[in-house]
């Protein structure tokens, strides 16, 4: 992990070709992406996270809500898709405002039979201290708290891909 001003890095490798490592991420990511208040929307609901393939697609969660209707919550929109190699969103936790957004980017590099997939996620200095996104870290100490929940996530996701074998 590195912490540089507003951005967090963070990186694992996974034993599956680039291709496979980006489909994973993306088209399976329901399958790795931890669940619980900490990582989802819908909390101790059973959800189902999807990402739409395109440019302007978003990453959003569905669960049914305590009257049985269907809660949808879009937490990130597609800017940038292209498969194996990258994938950009604009990220927005379900307590931003309208106008607040930061820049989630993940990269796969193949390295022989496995990928190298990094996450950097930034622009955390958009963010006013008292966000409740911070809950309640400033500077580096936030940023290390946002570098160490992607960490917990891209494990999941290297876990996901040691069952391939």
């Amino acid at each position: 992990m590195s912490i540089e001003g507003d951005r967090v890095r963070v990186g694992i490798r996974v034993d599956v070709p680039v291709d496979r490592a980006f489909e994973l991420f993306t088209a399976h990511i329901d399958q790795w992406w931890r669940r619980g208040s900490k990582y989802r929307v819908s909390g101790r609901h059973r959800g189902v996270l999807r990402i739409e393939p395109h440019v302007g697609g978003r990453l959003f969660e569905t669960w049914q809500g305590p009257t049985g209707a269907a809660q949808v919550v879009a937490t990130g929109e597609v800017l940038r898709w292209e498969p194996p190699a990258l994938l950009q969103l604009r990220w927005r936790n379900v307590n931003f405002r309208g106008d607040e957004a930061t820049t989630l980017t993940v990269r796969f590099e193949a390295q022989g039979a496995s990928t190298w997939v990094s996450v950097t996620h930034e622009g955390f200095a958009a963010l006013r201290p008292d966000h409740p996104a911070r809950h309640g870290h400033q500077g580096a100490a936030f940023v290390r708290m946002m570098g160490m929940w992607w960490g917990e996530l891209l494990r999941s996701l290297h876990e996901r891909a040691l069952g391939e074998g």
